[in-house]
């Protein structure tokens, strides 16, 4: 039960890590499949060469990243044919993600029939979140028909960086309440009370919440109606805009944090104001969590902008002394592990995210449960 392979298969590609316990004993990303120029012709290819190139004897499982389990799975999960047929009727929920899991795990079933194959879902972590969390004040019959509620995603990232800040503080994770910020190009927030998910930023789908690198996250639902009747707008357009063209992209034309920091430091104005819109948006979403918890024990920052920008992290809990939060100058710029001050009330750590492990760590609990 030790040595599990990891694939997060998308559309036209295929990252892989083999997981010997936590080592990691090989790695790497496939790219451009299918397209000319290309690592491989097509998945089948792409993974046959992988296997052939690793070594996979006593190989205890392949763990597959799925972004979207709908309220049908709230663990991760041993797959079967059912299972994969249940993702593939989950694909309107996350069209540009599910196919390509399913795509990996199909292949991988065929290589690799006699080990056990397990679903990691994004969603499961947030299956927690209470009903007044997960449900919109919207007609419950349409909410009940169409799956209209929160999923929220990140999970692993989530479910790993909080275990991890338990432990950072000493202290079991079902007594620890933390705050995790994962701010990558896609970002969300998570109030994690004793191990479990309270509340999360994204809801049913990846577009909302935080302020990220092409998503516009929070708007008013409205914007889209005065878009579609007054500008004349498509939806499809306006779903374009929203997902490809939002966030530090629709505010600056670029997707890049560092870019922004660099243009804002040059004196740009508008690099300015998306900062100070994507700082904003993170504080409101602390403040509300911190209400939430009613008792915080840390906040953590994970992923690219979370673990690499000390203006992100210095912005986003700046002026909030009065709640106990505070950032050591010092220990910010150096990215340490933890940069708020010796004897603070809530402890601000950095941790870097290890979703693949947390993975690996999921499918030997998923067969372990089904043994």
């Amino acid at each position: 039960m030790t040595r599990v392979l990891v694939l997060n298969c998308g559309s036209s590609s295929v990252r892989y890590k083999l997981f010997d316990g936590a080592d990691v004993r090989a790695k790497g990303l496939i790219q451009r499949i299918g397209e000319d120029g290309g690592d491989a012709g097509d998945h089948l290819s792409a993974l046959r060469d992988l296997m052939d190139r690793l070594d996979l004897s006593d190989l205890a499982a392949v763990g597959h990243r799925v972004v979207h389990g709908g309220d049908r799975f709230t663990s991760s999960t041993v797959i079967t044919d059912e299972v994969v047929a249940a993702v593939e009727e989950l694909i309107p929920l996350a069209p540009l993600h599910n196919p390509g899991a399913l795509t990996g795990i199909r292949v991988a079933r065929k290589l690799l029939p006699d080990v056990p194959q397990v679903a990691v879902f994004d969603t499961a972590f947030h299956s927690t979140i209470p009903p007044e969390g997960l449900l919109w004040a919207v007609d419950h019959e349409l909410a009940e028909r169409w799956g209209l509620r929160r999923y929220g995603f990140h999970g692993t990232s989530h479910s790993y960086v909080s275990r991890e800040t338990a432990r950072i503080l000493g202290k079991p994770p079902a007594e620890t309440n933390v705050i995790t910020l994962h701010l990558g190009n896609g970002a969300s927030a998570a109030a994690v009370r004793g191990g479990r998910c309270e509340a999360t930023s994204m809801g049913m789908t990846p577009l909302s919440g935080l302020v990220m690198g092409t998503r516009s996250g929070d708007i008013d639902p409205s914007l889209v109606f005065y878009l579609h009747r007054v500008a004349g707008l498509a939806l499809d357009e306006i779903e374009e805009s929203l997902t490809r063209h939002g966030g530090l992209a629709g505010l600056t034309g670029v997707n890049d944090m560092r870019e922004v920091l660099r243009r804002r430091a040059e004196g740009d104005g508008q690099a300015a104001l998306a900062f100070e819109i994507y700082v904003r948006r993170l504080k409101e979403y602390t403040g509300a969590y911190l209400a939430l918890l009613g008792r915080v024990d840390a906040i953590t920052f994970t992923a690219g902008v979370g673990e690499n920008s000390p203006d992100v992290r210095a912005a986003a809990l700046a002026g909030l002394s009065a709640l106990g939060i505070t950032v050591d100058e010092d220990r910010n710029r150096a990215n340490a592990l933890i940069i708020s001050p010796d004897g603070a009330p809530v402890t601000v750590c950095v941790v870097p995210t290890e979703e693949e492990l947390e993975i690996a760590h999921e499918c030997r609990r998923a067969l372990a449960l089904t043994t």
